[in-house]
């Protein structure tokens, strides 16, 4: 029997895992260096509404992706989804998307530790570390996907206590227990949460935190990992609804959490992106050697961050296998469950966006980078218009709503409500000059996808029986 007929995904992850591999998709640099120029364009209140709106979009999809995943648990996740209950082409456009997103996070990634590592070693090259982390994460994910799992659930804890560690440190001096030291060292009062309704407090205009909620809602992207780990999750039905749970109000709480304590304790004038706003609230709170000690927070946020991106683009190319619009053989699995041609295939497109970072950061980069951006939200609203289809087409069938593991609730509000805001977030992006970009060259390339796949695939069906291409037909 050959190696591709006897392997199959291993299913070894548990609740843990999943919530850990979700935070740590999420909670990363955009948390502890960009939440800062957060608080600066929208204001203290601006931010904390703009995360706390963000939070809610990502818990709405979750829910519909929970329903999905519980009943067909796929390491496809939503592209295997959307092909079923949306189209074909849509299911090969929304896997590309999300294969280029966590591709070019890649080259952001190892560009990023880097640098960072250039802080306690400046005369090693940049490029030598680039090498070292790209080796790591490569033989991590190349093992099992239990080793996969267990060291992502570790780097992902140094974060989780690292952002615990702030917000309680943060509230602790908020309300005047720690004391507050100002640039030369004096201890100064605590201004409280006066600072959340101060001047400048409320954002400059509706347009500001409408911007700004844009990038909220690109930062809490990760969540959606769990679906992709539903294939290889232990008792898929049991730990996929707790994970998404237990993941959803830790990261609202972690998000607006911090936003409030960066609001109440850095001053609006010197928050920014000159600096992490940790790095600026441990200095006003005394502690000793807080810049050292975020940069390696920062530094495993960038290995958990490529870790994970790694794992899913793998994943995607799996998909797009499977689903018989890519070579059979990215679709081979070894012994140990891991498809190494797609991890191959996906590590040299992120060495290919690591260059292009280095040699063409204006032109290839940047179109990269506009396209992965706007690549989350189009996924997020495939995950939303899959659960609707799904349910319709699942209750036409004959299926029983009490039959369904896990349900997702208020339909078909929510995903009515999770696709709106998306689509809305999408529109939002032409109103701003510095993220139109992204429409310029996002939307020609989901367009590209849809011609490459009605071109070459047309005559193709998924799924393959009778019964479910009439369903599909109808759905599409």
């Amino acid at each position: 029997m050959s190696e591709q007929d006897s392997a199959h995904f291993k299913r070894s992850m548990q609740t843990r895992h999943l919530v850990m591999l979700s935070l740590g998709g999420v909670i990363g640099t955009g948390l502890f260096l960009s939440s800062g120029y957060t608080v600066q364009q929208a204001g203290p209140i601006g931010a904390v509404l703009a995360y706390l709106v963000g939070g809610i979009v990502a818990w709405l999809v979750m829910m519909c992706l929970g329903e999905l995943a519980v009943h067909m648990p796929d390491s496809g996740a939503f592209s295997a989804h959307a092909s079923r209950y949306i189209g074909p082409g849509t299911g090969y456009m929304v896997a590309w998307m999300y294969w280029l997103t966590w591709t070019v996070a890649l080259g952001s990634e190892f560009t990023a530790a880097a640098v960072f590592m250039g802080r306690w070693f400046p005369d090693i090259p940049g490029w030598y570390w680039s090498g070292l982390f790209a080796a790591i994460v490569f033989g991590v994910n190349a093992f099992t996907s239990r080793f996969f799992a267990e060291s992502e659930f570790w780097l992902s804890l140094i974060k989780v206590l690292a952002v615990v560690v702030f917000v309680i440190v943060g509230a602790a001096a908020i309300i005047g227990w720690v004391p507050l030291h100002d640039d030369a060292g004096n201890t100064v009062a605590s201004p409280g949460l006066s600072a959340l309704w101060g001047e400048g407090a409320m954002p400059p205009s509706l347009l500001a935190i409408g911007t700004t909620l844009l990038a909220v809602m690109f930062a809490f992207s990760g969540t959606e990992l769990i679906g992709i780990a539903a294939g290889e999750t232990v008792d898929p039905a049991r730990n996929v609804p707790k994970a998404i749970r237990a993941t959803l109000w830790r990261l609202i709480l972690f998000f607006v959490g911090t936003m409030v304590v960066i609001a109440a304790l850095l001053p609006q004038d010197q928050a920014g992106l000159s600096q992490s706003p940790f790095v600026a609230v441990f200095q006003r709170l005394g502690v000793p050697g807080a810049a050292d000690i975020m940069n390696f927070v920062i530094i495993t946020a960038l290995l958990s961050a490529a870790n994970s991106g790694l794992y899913a683009s793998a994943r995607m190319l799996w998909t797009l296998s499977d689903q018989g619009t890519l070579p059979k053989s990215l679709g081979r699995l070894n012994k140990r469950g891991i498809p190494m041609n797609a991890l191959l295939l996906s590590m040299i497109g992120g060495f290919g966006a690591l260059f292009s970072s280095v040699y063409a950061p204006e032109s290839v980069y940047l179109v990269l980078v506009s396209i992965s951006g706007l690549a989350v939200v189009v996924v997020w609203m495939a995950i939303a218009l899959s659960q609707l289809n799904f349910r319709r087409h699942y209750l036409r069938e004959g299926g029983r709503l009490e039959d369904l593991v896990y349900r997702t609730p208020f339909y078909p509000w929510v995903p009515l409500i999770a696709f709106g805001a998306c689509l809305a977030a999408c529109i939002g992006i032409a109103f701003d000059p510095q993220q139109r970009v992204a429409l310029y060259f996002g939307v020609p390339f989901i367009g590209l996808c849809y011609l490459v796949y009605f071109v070459r695939h047309r005559a193709a069906t998924h799924p393959s029986t009778p019964s479910d291409s009439v369903a599909e037909e109808k759905l599409v």
